[in-house]
């Protein structure tokens, strides 16, 4: 097994956790995928911050997708969301820097002819919210609707009936975000990913959390991967 220190291991863990869970679509899934890792011993040969990536990563089988294969999207996730370099992610899958650099160019050519998607955000900050709004269109969606606060939110959400839900934790006197969303999804089965500057707060375990979370500032490679994997319900294990 692996030598990686207690410290290590309870650093990387929430960002592992992150990363199996935007990997299958799921919480449930993806804690479970990262357990599993745990009970299996990690990898011998790969450094101690990477260990946990590169043992959840070797559970999942390297199944083709209609758009990009699971290989592909695992190096999409690891560097957009996790912000790995190339180096270190082809590492934590067992694979050639070559082989890394060609699978996730081709992944990224295929993400931009990935059909768009009806988005509504909801930010109560107007600047943040216009430069979400030109991210995400620079990525080939379209917004839909911007929701201010929670209570707008769920309105605006029954009346738009959205294809994805890109949503702030935070929404200072005008709510709370994941309030907002557990709200809507009482009424519809719509994907969410939450935007947070502090991702940790939303990866402790201690409630119901969410399967797609992207760090402030995020990157539109990282939307755009985080945006594929909700809508298509991330990769299988089977």
């Amino acid at each position: 097994m692996n030598a990686v220190s207690q410290g290590e291991l309870l650093r990387t863990l929430p960002y592992a956790r992150r990363y199996a869970r935007a990997l299958t679509g799921s919480q449930a899934q993806g804690d479970a995928l990262v357990a599993q890792a745990l009970r299996a011993g990690l990898p011998e040969g790969v450094p101690g911050p990477l260990a946990l990536f590169a043992g959840v990563s070797r559970l999942v089988p390297d199944t083709p997708g209609e758009h990009i294969s699971a290989k592909q999207r695992q190096l999409l996730l690891l560097t957009a969301l996790e912000d790995l370099t190339i180096t270190d992610a082809a590492l934590a899958l067992g694979i050639s820097l070559e082989d890394g650099r060609r699978l996730l160019e081709a992944a990224r050519t295929a993400l931009r002819a990935v059909s768009a998607t009806d988005i509504m955000v909801i930010e109560d900050e107007p600047i943040i919210a216009m430069d979400i709004r030109q991210l995400v269109e620079s990525c080939g969606h379209n917004v839909v609707g911007i929701a201010s606060g929670e209570a707008e939110a769920v309105q605006m959400a029954r009346d738009l009936k959205p294809g994805l839900i890109l949503a702030d934790v935070n929404l200072g006197p005008g709510g709370d975000g994941i309030s907002a969303v557990q709200r809507i999804l009482q009424e519809q089965n719509t994907p969410v990913i939450f935007v947070t500057a502090y991702p940790e707060r939303l990866l402790t375990a201690e409630r119901l959390e969410p399967a797609f979370i992207i760090s402030k500032p995020f990157e539109p490679v990282a939307l755009a991967i985080a945006t594929y994997q909700a809508v298509s319900g991330g990769v299988s294990l089977d």
